[in-house]
């Protein structure tokens, strides 16, 4: 039996990860991983190791292989925070290169892509030591309000203590208590992301039946008329929808009745009604009303989308020179409809926010659910769940979106069948970052990533910057010029003037 359990030691398959750190440091850090989380860690996923002498971090992992560092004994992975990876393969190449190319640190580059609240924060709690025996006369007057106060709340964090003790500088009063036993510090994780969570109620099995409700009706018009009012609002509201005894939210239950809060609560501990707890998306969902096929092109744009398709199959990268008015968000709709008939995906970027609007409206009119917006105006929790829906490409539990509309941050999203990208006014200076690093440029960084994804590429503008201009002049990209306005309407009159010599002769006005 020794035997056996010693061989069974010797084979085991000892795993080490490279970790990326959300921090400005150069490359990644090896971490030794505990037998049993073998099976469990991948690569891409997020994990809990410490870092430092008292600092606990999320990093991701970035490799997994079996060579132990050389000069010094790596520490181990504390624990796995995800079930699957949240970062894929060709994130990381391109992670990679904006730090080469833009000369920035890969964990620079990993705190800008990454969601905020799927990067847990590490903070220093303050606690009692247990050992400190009350001897309160070893204590200086700013120590013993904060015991004082850990007294009463049990728990303070280092900014409690700053504002209690007012020090600008507690570090050396922390360290003053932690050498009198009288408190410890601890590390305390904090998950950022919080699902948003329903509650429904819906109608006990046992109760829907003709013979129970009778019954039930007579009990409560007897007793408690404000719980019969529940439960008439209840079916009242059932009859809006095709079940019979459907799930309605408990909200929208208790504001159809007055005070109605204490008397649902009495019904449901008589197990009249179930509760259910379900997750549900914070994201608005468009329904589409209208089929691509019925926008109708005029023979500019027909040329002009057939020289797009054309190029697509030679060079891959176009440059549409479309004059304001031309028409240009129809093209970028049929390029759209037939990348995602293909199942691939559209990142659709623009330079501001403040453009969306118009255009989440116009894409959300042909393509619905599928489409998804994603900027720094959503709060930390919206732009987890769209980063889920992106990464969840071809999952059945939920609705994923193929089309992501996005200022510059979406080329940092988990794609992982991406076909196509429109870069609509391509030569905004908002494009370009620039605080903090990575200090990248959106539409250079998004024909790396096309190239990385085999994507096609159309960069729309009236007026060209220099650079792309000189590439599709030179042929790296395709030119496609879409010079005559929509409906043929007539584009204005240009009158070049000399002021000085106007107002000189008194023609201004």
């Amino acid at each position: 039996y020794l035997c056996s359990s010693l061989k069974n030691i010797m084979e085991r398959t000892t795993l080490f990860a490279e970790l990326i750190f959300p921090l400005p440091v150069e490359g990644c850090f090896t971490y030794r991983v505990p037998y049993e989380m073998n099976e469990l860690i991948e690569a891409g996923m997020r994990v809990v190791v410490q870092f430092g002498k008292k600092k606990v971090y999320t990093a991701l992992v970035r490799a997994l292989h079996e060579n132990p560092p050389s000069k010094y004994a790596p520490k181990y992975v504390l624990s796995i925070l995800d079930e699957k990876p949240i970062v894929n393969e060709k994130q990381f190449v391109f992670w990679e290169w904006m730090s080469s190319y833009y000369m920035t640190t890969l964990g620079e580059v990993m705190n800008a892509a990454l969601p905020g609240a799927l990067k847990l924060a590490s903070e220093s709690k303050v606690v009692l030591h247990p050992e400190f025996d009350g001897d309160y006369q070893k204590l200086s007057e700013k120590e013993y309000l904060v015991v004082e106060a850990l007294e009463l709340q049990q728990v303070l964090s280092l900014t409690d203590v700053e504002i209690i003790s007012e020090y600008k500088k507690i570090f050396p009063l922390i360290k003053t208590l932690i050498e009198k036993k009288v408190i410890l510090v601890e590390e305390e994780l904090k998950e950022k992301y919080i699902p948003k969570i329903e509650t429904y109620i819906r109608l006990a099995e046992d109760q829907q039946n003709d013979e129970s409700l009778k019954l039930l009706f007579d009990q409560l018009e007897k007793r408690a008329y404000k719980q019969l009012e529940i439960l008439i609002s209840y079916l009242n509201l059932s009859s809006q929808s095709k079940q019979k005894f459907p799930e309605i939210k408990k909200n929208v239950l208790l504001k159809s009745v007055e005070n109605g809060s204490s008397a649902y609560t009495a019904l449901e501990k008589k197990g009249v009604f179930n509760t259910i707890l379900r997750k549900e998306s914070r994201l608005h969902a468009h329904e589409a009303s209208e089929l691509v096929s019925t926008i109708r092109l005029n023979e500019a744009q027909e040329t002009a989308l057939s020289e797009i398709k054309q190029s697509f199959n030679d060079k891959n990268h176009c440059l549409l020179h479309g004059i304001t008015g031309s028409g240009k968000t129809e093209l970028y709709i049929k390029l759209i409809a037939d990348t995602i008939s293909e199942g691939k995906q559209v990142l659709y970027l623009l330079p501001e926010i403040a453009l969306t609007a118009q255009i989440i409206n116009r894409l959300s009119r042909y393509f619905g659910k599928r489409v998804g917006v994603y900027h720094s105006r959503y709060n930390q929790n919206e732009q987890v769940e769209i980063w889920n829906k992106v990464l969840d490409k071809g999952s059945e539990e939920t609705q994923s979106y193929d089309i992501i509309l996005s200022a510059r941050s979406g080329v940092f999203l988990p794609f992982s069948n991406l076909g196509l990208i429109v870069v609509d006014e391509e030569h905004d200076t908002s494009y370009k970052q620039q605080e903090p690093a990575p200090r990248y440029h959106a539409r250079d960084a998004a024909l790396v990533l096309a190239n990385l994804h085999k994507a096609k590429v159309i960069m729309g503008t009236a007026t060209p910057s220099v650079e792309s201009y000189y590439h599709a002049r030179t042929g790296k990209y395709t030119l496609v010029d879409l010079k005559k306005r929509f409906g043929g309407s007539l584009l204005p009159e240009v009158l070049v003037a000399d002021i000085k010599v106007e107002t000189r002769r008194k023609m201004m006005k």
